[in-house]
């Protein structure tokens, strides 16, 4: 008994330094974020600072900005996480076969993940520049009308789209194959012994053991494209006409642009409430169709 004692306080040893940069770094920070939302905050002299109780959440929640914002969030998340799920499975699973230079192909599909997000968001605004961009260039040889892409308001939301499938995509298919792997050949074997064709076999063995992999993607993937904000703020500062203003580049707006620190705190936590009722909503969905199979 003393030497179980012994080791959990041993244990709580160990833990105490990643729990007090927890608290210090993420927990403190988020009760303070919370706290200056009830505030019309005086950022300069915070003794200045009037309490204003939930009138920072009454007005986003009536600002036609936020709206907008909140429909452009919606859009991104639209636009990448389902794209990107699909483009990620079925990427692992032609990786997952034996070929030539299979390793090299997996480096170069993963490779963009790790690159920063500002020095490739520059790269692709060459890439999308109307006039003589790689993009244009190629649908100018496909005889296709040249787009405007970020210098667009109709197109500068998609330009953004498959910058960020580009870049993110790499991450998905390592989960997806790591998933995979944990598939054990024999019940794929059982499938084709019992007559079952590859799309039968994916159907109905690897796409239901591969549940809890695809709910982590859509989760973590969702959360990402939420608080996506480096690529918005490099390739097209929430333009034009504010068609790419999500709703973290409106929080950047308020806070550091407008100085209303007090609302940006309130979006910031509304934007928490969004994101942590997606998460839920899609884990119960997903153990519902766990429980139905």
């Amino acid at each position: 008994m003393f030497a179980t004692e012994r080791r959990r306080r041993s244990a709580y040893l160990y833990l105490t330094p990643a729990a007090l940069v927890f608290l210090v770094f993420t927990l403190g920070p988020a009760f303070f974020v919370l706290y200056i939302s009830l505030f019309n905050w005086n950022f300069l002299n915070s003794a200045q600072s009037t309490f204003v109780g939930l009138q920072n959440y009454t007005n986003l929640l009536t600002s036609s900005s936020f709206w907008h914002s909140l429909a452009i969030s919606l859009y991104f998340v639209i636009g990448t996480v389902p794209v990107g799920l699909f483009l990620a499975l079925i990427i692992a699973m032609a990786l997952m076969n034996q070929f030539a230079g299979r390793g090299f192909v997996r480096l170069a599909v993963f490779s963009p993940y790790v690159t920063p997000v500002v020095a490739t968001s520059i790269v692709w605004i060459w890439i999308f520049n109307p006039q003589f961009g790689l993009l244009n260039g190629l649908l100018h040889m496909a005889h296709l009308p040249e787009l405007g892409w970020l210098e667009s308001q109709r197109w500068a939301m998609p330009g953004v789209i498959l910058y960020t499938l580009w870049h993110s995509l790499g991450f998905d298919v390592i989960i997806f194959m790591a998933g995979l792997s944990a598939i054990s050949a024999d019940l794929r074997e059982a499938a084709r012994i019992d007559g079952a064709n590859r799309w039968q076999e994916f159907w109905s063995v690897t796409w239901p053991l591969l549940t809890p992999t695809t709910l982590f993607v859509l989760i973590i993937t969702t959360i990402g494209s939420l608080q996506a904000f480096t690529q918005f703020f490099t390739m097209t500062s929430g333009g034009p006409l504010s068609a790419t203003t999500t709703t973290s580049y409106l929080l950047y707006e308020l806070a550091f642009l407008f100085y209303r620190t007090g609302p940006a705190a309130a979006l910031a936590v509304l934007l928490f409430i969004i994101i942590a009722g997606l998460t839920a909503l899609q884990m119960l969905l997903a153990q519902r169709r766990t429980y139905y199979q």
